[in-house]
């Protein structure tokens, strides 16, 4: 089992599945969340946190496709604390006004390929880079990063959206890779990518319409989901893809 964090950086909490995390973990005692976005300071959602946790919520700016900005994200939660205990990232990019998922080898555009790659493959890789120094040699912790069951290469049976396939499948090999390198030097760490399930945010909102009520998740649902599985996790789990409901997923 993987006890609750006493300290938690949530990456993507200004909306959505990272918000609800943030909030999920501030109700069950996490003493402190540093809840960083793009735009943290500023992002609606994390001073609705603030006004509701107080100082326990830190608010932290973060472009998690630029080394810089990574690097003095650490920088400012290293001058709150000495240990992390979770580290998780709920940003991605599936569309935006300028990018939509390939319905077909015409509309690749290597443009987008390269964004997409940024934002799922890279961002997550970096922010593993410059956090991991902060999480403890040998107690249990986090490092899990929001994934899609699309990224399956093994699950992949109807094609098209080749950039965000792509990038998520990238995405799941890197945090393989990640987690046994991490294991090397911090010895009960939990390095996992996670699905969590159809959720109710603007990522999914153009292509949600076929999707069953009970599979079509609040973003507090699959949150509440997520925290089971990543409380549930063992030594032996690390370098896993889960999905939101504890089954494990094939690479």
């Amino acid at each position: 089992m993987t006890p609750l964090p006493k300290t938690a950086v949530i990456v993507g909490a200004s909306r959505g599945v990272g918000n609800a995390i943030a909030s999920l973990l501030l109700e069950r005692g996490c003493e402190t969340v540093f809840c960083a976005s793009r735009d943290a300071s500023r992002a609606t959602g994390i001073a609705t946190l603030k006004q509701n946790f107080g100082d326990r919520v830190v608010a932290v700016d973060i472009d998690i496709t630029d080394d810089d900005s990574v690097a003095e994200a650490t920088s400012a939660v290293a001058t709150r604390t000495e240990q992390i205990d979770w580290i998780v990232n709920t940003a991605g990019l599936l569309h935006d006004g300028e990018l939509q998922p390939e319905r077909r080898l015409a509309d690749i555009q290597s443009s987008n390929l390269l964004r997409l790659f940024a934002v799922n493959s890279v961002g997550p890789l970096l922010l593993a880079r410059y956090f991991a120094p902060l999480l403890p040699r040998r107690e249990a912790c986090v490092v899990a990063s929001l994934s899609a069951r699309v990224g399956s290469i093994g699950d992949n049976r109807l094609g098209g959206w080749y950039g965000y396939r792509a990038s998520k499948a990238a995405q799941n090999m890197l945090i393989r890779t990640l987690s046994i390198e991490l294991r090397r030097r911090y010895k009960r760490v939990r390095c996992v990518a996670l699905h969590p399930g159809t959720v109710e945010t603007d990522l999914s909102a153009p292509f949600r319409g076929g999707v069953a009520e009970k599979k079509l998740f609040s973003p507090a649902m699959s949150a509440d989901y997520l925290l089971k599985v990543l409380e549930q996790l063992n030594d032996d789990d690390t370098g896993k893809f889960f999905a939101w409901d504890g089954q494990q997923i094939p690479w």
